[in-house]
């Protein structure tokens, strides 16, 4: 059965726009992209010595069980040249599963939804741009009203330009 996936991709080392348009091009192995938000200049949080991010949503219709979808995604990362040497720390690419359909995952190596997403405006700001009405399936409240309910302090979040998800890379 098919189900829509949401993405946050990031990027703050290398060519961060390249990097990007990259994944979304090899996620394409996984489904069918669907939509991709604008990029948006991010600044790091928690661990902030380190670059400033570049960051977007991506939603994409697949047929795969969500743990196959896992091990293909972090083989894109790694593929890339993703290393986990620092937790949070930079990377050349960074791809989290948001929401899984309207699953809710709890499994050693997978949590859906994503259990910080409604805390992160990186996150809430590309989402809401590709997916403002669909709603968390815990918090029963939409990635709209999600965002409208985080502090203003919550790191810089600029929009940087739109990407149509029918664009090669």
């Amino acid at each position: 059965m098919e189900k829509t996936v949401y993405l946050s991709l990031g990027s703050n080392l290398g060519d961060r726009e390249n990097n990007l348009r990259a994944a979304i091009e090899q996620l394409r192995q996984l489904g069918e992209v669907v939509q991709v938000s604008s990029f948006y200049e991010t600044e790091p949080v928690e661990f902030t010595a380190q670059p400033w991010f570049l960051n977007c949503a991506v939603a994409l219709r697949t047929e795969l069980m969500p743990k196959f979808f896992l091990a293909k995604m972090l083989a894109i990362e790694q593929h890339m040249g993703r290393r986990r040497t620092q937790p949070k720390g930079p990377r050349t690419i960074d791809i989290d599963i948001l929401l899984f359909g309207n699953s809710v995952i709890t499994a050693p190596q997978l949590e859906v939804p994503h259990p910080a997403m409604h805390q992160r405006r990186f996150v809430l700001e590309p989402l809401t741009e590709i997916a403002p009405d669909v709603r968390h399936p815990i918090f029963k409240r939409t990635v709209r009203e999600l965002l409208n309910a985080l502090p203003h302090n919550g790191g810089q979040v600029k929009k940087q330009h739109g990407v149509r998800p029918d664009e090669s890379v």
